[in-house]
């Protein structure tokens, strides 16, 4: 199969992308208390990079952006453990 075919046979593919701002940990109770208006506080740090995923699976870094009241992220890193990704 050709370079061409492959990428004509994947074009309609779609690919559910998700950005990880960031995570923590908290007891059940403490969830279970929260309501509108809580706030949860993450381990990342305001200019960490965030992590961006394919269908759930790691495949770059990115920086946040935040520009004309619309959110966006720039790749800082493509990683290295996708098949055939090059970093």
């Amino acid at each position: 199969m050709s370079d061409q075919s492959i990428h004509d046979t994947l074009q309609p593919v779609r690919v559910e992308v998700e950005v990880v701002l960031g995570h923590t940990y908290m007891p059940v109770h403490q969830l279970l208390r929260m309501g509108r208006g809580a706030v949860i506080e993450l381990e990342a740090k305001e200019d960490s990079d965030v992590l961006v995923n394919a269908n759930g699976m790691p495949i770059a870094r990115a920086a946040v952006q935040v520009e004309g009241g619309k959110i966006s992220v720039a790749l800082t890193r493509m990683l290295r453990n996708i098949k055939g990704m090059e970093a």
